[in-house]
């Protein structure tokens, strides 16, 4: 079983991008449900703010785990794979853990420092628990990022 992150952010993808694969609240419990219907993903976790999209797993295979959250995002916003992928960057393990801390804590901002984002990871993994999408992988990993943010 694998962590993996899939995401674009301000620094890898321009706003009119970012703005095509934001996940509107309306549409999160949604999309959540969606994205853990896959069968080899286990758990899963969307932040979407202005500046960064990021989808957080825990998967049962790797390689399949990415491509699914590839796939996901192109179909849920009906756009093709060719348009998004060159934006996306990935994470697995450790690297996960290393990342979301770094989000979290306010140190991959536009502005170094600001406290919104670790109020919007709280309202994601929040979204997530009540949909049922987080369990004994995620819910430790975001409650440690808490905490060091």
């Amino acid at each position: 079983m694998t962590l993996l992150l899939v995401g674009l952010s301000h620094k890898t993808a321009p706003i009119d991008i970012r703005e095509k694969i934001h996940f509107p609240e309306t549409r999160l419990h949604d999309a959540l449900q969606t994205l853990t219907s896959e069968s080899t993903i286990e758990e899963g976790l969307i932040l979407s703010t202005c500046n960064r999209i990021e989808i957080v797993t825990h998967a049962l295979d790797a390689t399949r785990g990415l491509d699914v959250v590839r796939e996901f995002i192109s179909n849920f916003h009906c756009l093709p794979k060719e348009f998004i992928h060159p934006f996306l960057y990935n994470f697995a393990q450790a690297d996960v853990v290393r990342h979301v801390f770094r989000v979290a804590s306010s140190l991959d901002s536009m502005v170094v420092g600001e406290p919104q984002i670790l109020g919007q990871f709280k309202t994601a993994f929040n979204q997530a628990s009540s949909v049922g999408t987080v369990g004994n992988t995620l819910s430790p990993l975001m409650h440690r990022a808490f905490h060091v943010a």
